[in-house]
């Protein structure tokens, strides 16, 4: 794809979805963009635009496209332990020692695409804390994987493989195909939210933000991590990918705790 025809896609896009592909990596979205035309049959990029003009199914299908959705509970397992014991073990302490009493966390898992992350959140605190009430956001820009996400599923069996057991009969319904139970989804406030364009939620003990942020920019990571920062009390983290590094995160202000966790230091 040539620069000048990338630029009118961008400006096309931009317009009808407010998604702005100047935050991405060009070179991986272009490779994306080229192998949607093909997909979609058109002739070329001025014939698919007059389709999304006058086909919004076709339009939603372009925009879940754009906003990359791969999750499964407990993804990279090891990460998800390593939660408990270096994040949440000090967080529910200090909670239950400084708050008024039954009151927890306040957490966001942005980019949650269709929900095992947020869900994966949500069993790991009823596990380590029953019975506080956490507060627990989850926002992606993609209204379809939202609606699977609310809904509870449904949720492949590869999606669901690292549960135990003793979870999948806790928290998914008994008959495939497998759903959270409503006791649990409306544990969770799922919302549509822009990570590039709209406010961050303030006075975070967490947030979760994995495998989102490899897809754009530099100046846009860069950007988003000090947003995250603002975001977070004084002592709150940052859990990213496995393979994500936050670069420079001395500069903004974050301690390393661990491998994909960031601190906010309290003073």
């Amino acid at each position: 794809m040539e620069l000048e025809t990338y630029a009118r896609i961008k400006y096309q896009i931009k317009k009808r979805l407010d998604i702005d592909l100047d935050h991405y990596k060009d070179e991986q979205m272009r490779r994306r963009l080229d192998s949607w035309l093909v997909r979609s049959g058109a002739p070329g990029w001025e014939e698919y635009f007059y389709r999304l003009d006058r086909d919004p199914d076709e339009l939603a299908r372009l925009r879940n496209y754009l906003t990359i959705n791969v999750s499964s509970f407990f993804r990279d397992k090891e990460r998800w332990n390593a939660l408990r014991e270096v994040v949440l073990t000090p967080l529910l302490h200090e909670a239950q020692r400084t708050r008024p009493l039954g009151t927890g966390l306040n957490i966001w898992s942005a980019g949650c695409s269709t929900g095992p992350e947020p869900y994966t959140l949500l069993m790991i605190l009823d596990e380590m804390a029953r019975g506080l009430q956490h507060h627990i956001l989850a926002t992606d820009l993609d209204r379809q994987a939202l609606e699977k996400a609310r809904a509870g599923g449904p949720y492949m069996a590869d999606e669901i493989k690292n549960l135990t057991p003793e979870q999948r009969l806790k928290y998914l319904e008994p008959e495939p195909p497998y759903r959270v139970k409503k006791a649990f989804t409306r544990r969770i406030n799922f919302r549509e939210h822009n990570l590039l364009a709209d406010p961050f939620p303030p006075d975070l003990d967490l947030i979760v933000c994995r495998n989102v942020v490899i897809y754009f920019t530099n100046q846009t990571k860069d950007q988003l991590y000090r947003r995250f920062f603002e975001a977070l009390r004084p002592g709150g983290y940052l859990f990213v990918g496995a393979t994500e590094i936050v670069p420079r995160y001395a500069e903004i202000g974050f301690r390393l705790k661990a491998i994909s966790f960031y601190q906010k230091p309290l003073s």
